[in-house]
């Protein structure tokens, strides 16, 4: 078997009207509907797919090895390509302005991604983020 990229990404949410929220109207994602299922289809591919130790994620977003009691665990984590740092900045501004908590504020990681991370409506720990090497292609 030879998987070729990741074919499709979907929260399950028991708050769709809140998830719809957040994704369609906070992020201006272009859903299609089909009966209550919102989604995209042929929107650009994901170019990471990864299995995130919980307390690598808890470093990442506060610092520490444990994640915080009273956040709820996340169980799955999307992030978001944005064009550049100060598209990052801009979008959490913008999110802000809309009422959106961060878990954290725009920040370089060791690896060199820039982001800033919420948790979503069901639990899912949403990234806004550049990673240069995505855009490398770009730049020649």
């Amino acid at each position: 078997m030879k998987i070729k990229c990741i074919a499709g990404f979907a929260v399950i949410t028991k708050q769709p009207d809140a998830s719809a929220s957040l994704y369609q109207d906070a992020l201006g994602l272009p859903f299609e509907r089909q009966d209550s299922y919102l989604y995209m289809d042929k929107f650009a591919g994901s170019n990471h797919f990864g299995i995130w130790p919980l307390k690598m994620a808890a470093q990442s977003c506060f610092g520490q090895n444990e994640w915080p009691a009273h956040i709820p665990v996340p169980t799955a984590t999307i992030e978001f390509e944005l064009e550049d740092v100060a598209a990052v900045e801009s979008a959490v501004q913008e999110m802000k302005s809309k009422g959106q908590v961060f878990i954290h504020e725009v920040r370089t990681e060791p690896w060199g991604q820039t982001s800033a991370r919420f948790m979503s409506p069901e639990g899912v720990l949403v990234g806004l983020s550049y990673a240069p090497w995505l855009h490398e292609k770009e730049a020649r």
